[in-house]
């Protein structure tokens, strides 16, 4: 797992296994966001064996899942109820690609500047131009 920092808030990952946990916990991590589907692969471990994982390193866990491709207003929507919570959040899916997408989004309606989406994404490998277009103001 390569975690990937966006903001203060925000960590992004390729997929997390329950072993990664405790790892998590330990760099403050305080709410975990899967937004991969649950029969995305099937080796994939399934939401309740995540969230019992998260539960025992003190974190909580929520699920707001979609395919690549499918993100919807009401998921960024969800996400930005998240963010509003002030907590260290880590979300997660195949590659970080969607979580980050998913987190330019939630931002965009919440205000922030493209521009600046667009470059801390970058930064993190990402590219969010197209959300950012979407969701922006």
């Amino acid at each position: 797992m390569e975690i990937k920092q966006l903001d203060q808030q925000v960590s992004v990952s390729d997929q997390c296994s329950p072993e990664a946990m405790a790892q998590l916990a330990a760099a403050g991590v305080q709410v975990l966001v899967c937004n991969r589907t649950e029969t995305e692969a099937e080796n994939d471990p399934s939401f309740a064996e995540l969230e019992q994982a998260a539960k025992e390193q003190g974190m909580a866990f929520v699920a707001i899942p979609f395919m690549r491709g499918q993100m919807t207003r009401e998921h960024c929507e969800q996400f930005q109820q998240v963010l509003a919570g002030g907590q260290r959040v880590h979300a997660f899916c195949r590659t970080g690609n969607r979580s980050t997408n998913l987190w330019a989004g939630a931002k965009c309606l919440g205000g922030d500047e493209p521009r600046d989406l667009v470059d801390r994404a970058r930064a993190a490998g990402f590219d969010v131009s197209g959300v950012v277009t979407a969701f922006a103001p």
